[in-house]
């Protein structure tokens, strides 16, 4: 199996999914002859033709009623917006149609249709191109929101995106686009959607991520493991539905959470994550969760953005603090 990176993985998985199935198509800014702004869709518009890979006027609101549109006409299109920053205008269709196309028909209509899009900071880029904005999505009913880890989860988790009946949000840590590389089988097998990944097993505390801080989260639990502590890593991947179940069998064993998100403290999915378990495992815990999070501000520029991110060290800190909580 070649090692590829995970945006590499992500034009693999759009590749296979489109060979797979004639109603797929790919639609969005720049990517057809241009191949995508991050070169995500490089190559498919070669293979494919244009009636499969679309290229867009600048109007994300535009693509993504087009998408509707064809999903409820039998299509599975999967678009594509280019900054995060950009994809607010897609939640007016997402929220008064992708999302309630099921219900509003009674089950005669679904949408299969998938907008995926660059997410979050660390590229040193313009604070449009750097938000972190999945908590908007996961509050909207009847749409999925999937945040890939890694190049293996993007490439299965984005043929599950693609092949579910109705409307995901796929968004791409934008800094893990080309940080590592991982061996991915073009098999075409998806990855289950609505369930946590554990990447490392624990048992003094529990440490909740998805997306691009997975990275700080395993170098955190390197790091405790050479101090004797035993974090257990669990990745989210999906943050709606929410695979509640799976985060409270880790608390039950480890008793302390922390939990690690790049997007604001405040409203985002973390918060959510706390009052689950607050509900539900209350009696397991052992010491207060804490968040290691993003700031309430929108992301500086430039010589402070790594201030802004969630850090190794903050994640000790927080570690250390729940550790030592009496």
């Amino acid at each position: 199996m070649p090692e590829i990176t995970l945006v590499e993985a992500v034009n693999l998985a759009l590749a296979r999914a489109m060979a797979d199935d004639a109603t797929v198509l790919v639609l969005g800014e720049d990517v057809g002859v241009d191949g995508g702004v991050f070169r995500a869709t490089n190559g498919l518009l070669k293979r494919f033709g244009k009636e499969r890979v679309l290229d867009t006027p600048l109007a994300e609101n535009v693509i993504a009623g087009m998408s509707v549109g064809l999903a409820a006409q039998g299509f599975r299109p999967v678009a594509e917006i280019q900054f995060s920053g950009f994809i607010y205008p897609t939640i007016d269709q997402l929220a008064n149609h992708a999302s309630r196309l099921r219900t509003r028909t009674r089950g005669r209509l679904t949408c299969p249709m998938v907008v995926r899009s660059p997410s979050g900071g660390g590229i040193r880029a313009v604070e449009h191109h750097s938000e972190s904005p999945e908590a908007m999505f996961a509050h909207i009913p009847g749409l999925r929101v999937v945040v890939p880890s890694s190049p293996a989860r993007a490439y299965g988790l984005l043929l599950a995106a693609i092949r579910d009946p109705d409307p995901v949000v796929f968004l791409e840590p934008t800094r893990l686009y080309r940080a590592s590389r991982e061996e991915v089988d073009d098999d075409g097998m998806a990855l289950p959607l609505d369930r946590c990944f554990v990447l490392r097993e624990g048992t003094d505390i529990t440490l909740v991520t998805w997306g691009a801080t997975t990275k700080e989260v395993l170098a955190a639990a390197d790091t405790l493991a050479a101090e004797g502590v035993s974090a257990e890593v669990i990745d989210v991947a999906t943050l709606k539905p929410l695979d509640t179940d799976g985060v409270l069998e880790s608390v039950a064993k480890t008793g302390r959470c922390v939990i690690v998100h790049e997007a604001p403290v405040t409203c985002g999915v973390g918060a959510e994550i706390a009052a689950r378990i607050a509900e539900r495992g209350l009696v397991s815990l052992l010491a207060p969760i804490e968040r290691v999070a993003g700031w309430d501000t929108v992301m500086p520029l430039y010589r402070l953005e790594q201030q802004y991110l969630p850090s190794e060290a903050r994640i000790l800190a927080a570690v250390r603090r729940v550790l030592a909580y009496q």
